[in-house]
């Protein structure tokens, strides 16, 4: 998911003065309440603990060129690095029952962030040589958990901590599949030419819910398949899917005609937040992006925020209380800069 860096960045006009909007606003009715946890850099992709006591997130702070992984304290303080400060990281998530974390870097590939897409291919996110690994959450006990050449990247955890979900172009396609926490008995989930990504387990542990793009005709593969062969990916239109956790039962949920992406079932299991442009999909120039929500089934398509700027990556707390997500409102050094926002949930 490090390219969903590139698309905050791209949603930004940048200046040097400190800019401030709204840490809420008109019609949030779900949240309150809300901080701000990070202030300066880019910080994307923040994740509870089951203890809900702390978050890990990628940040492209300091001196870092390219973002790391860090972990902080609900209150936005105890900012610790985890990852080897070395080329770029993403896709970090808490082992739960344990003091481990998993997060895909690049490190062992090359010490420098990798290059950025081809803009001649239009907007594009970038395939890098990213592997899964884990770690204690200090950093320390580092293990590397796929070797295969390509693109390994965006892992999660299922909840009992046993299993890892994630994105791999190991076959010549972008597929889903799952391996135990020590990487051993990996299964290929999807089958589906064109992109399945962006996985969670539910918080029962039953399903994995995702993102995807599947050509329909043959502009769209031809499309496609060029991409491919230039290691990038166009990220227009993605909807949400769900299937059980052994890859059976693959069915659409949305049907939105947008970019819509990190999807995250709610404890309850009767909802799923994600980040989608739905709302501003006809407007010119890059649409802005609102944290929706909907039933396992489609129905019942929600709005939760209002920013006129960027808001996504959502997680509800374990125990359903609080939300965090990742946006440009709030205080920034810089205009644009994705900050990260926690809020007790109203339901």
């Amino acid at each position: 998911m490090i390219f969903l860096t590139v698309l905050l960045l791209s949603c930004a006009v940048f200046a040097q003065e400190v800019t401030t909007e709204p840490l809420w606003y008109e019609g949030e009715t779900h949240l309150k309440n809300v901080r701000q946890l990070t202030f300066g850099g880019e910080n994307a992709e923040a994740y509870f603990n089951v203890e809900g006591t702390g978050l890990i997130f990628q940040s492209t702070r300091d001196d870092y060129q390219c973002d790391q992984i860090f972990t902080m304290d609900l209150n936005g303080e105890n900012v610790k690095l985890v990852s080897t400060g070395k080329g770029a990281t993403t896709c970090s998530f808490y082992i739960p029952g344990t003091d481990e974390v998993i997060w895909c870097s690049t490190h062992d590939h090359a010490s420098e962030c990798p290059k950025k897409p081809d803009r001649s291919l239009g907007y594009v996110w970038g395939l890098s040589e990213f592997d899964v690994y884990k770690s204690k959450a200090d950093g320390s006990d580092l293990q590397r958990l796929t070797d295969t050449p390509g693109y390994d990247a965006e892992a999660a955890v299922s909840p009992d901590g046993k299993e890892i979900v994630w994105t791999s172009g190991r076959d010549g396609d972008l597929e889903l599949y799952k391996m135990k926490i020590d990487g051993s008995n990996v299964q290929r989930l999807t089958w589906t030419v064109g992109y399945d990504g962006g996985p969670f387990f539910s918080p029962d542990g039953k399903h994995i819910i995702y993102r995807a793009f599947h050509p329909a005709n043959p502009y769209e593969l031809g499309q496609w398949n060029h991409l491919w062969e230039m290691q990038a990916v166009s990220p227009v239109t993605l909807d949400l899917w769900i299937m059980d956790i052994d890859g059976g039962n693959q069915r659409q949920i949305t049907q939105l005609g947008s970019a819509s992406f990190c999807p995250y079932v709610h404890p309850s299991g009767e909802w799923i937040i994600f980040t989608t442009n739905y709302a501003d999909s006809n407007a010119q120039g890059m649409p802005n992006f609102d944290l929706f929500r909907v039933r396992p089934d489609g129905s019942d398509l929600e709005r939760l925020t209002f920013s006129p700027t960027f808001d996504g990556f959502p997680m509800w707390s374990y125990d359903g209380k609080y939300l965090v997500w990742c946006g440009n409102r709030g205080e920034r050094r810089a205009r644009g800069e994705t900050n990260v926002f926690l809020a007790e949930w109203v339901e």
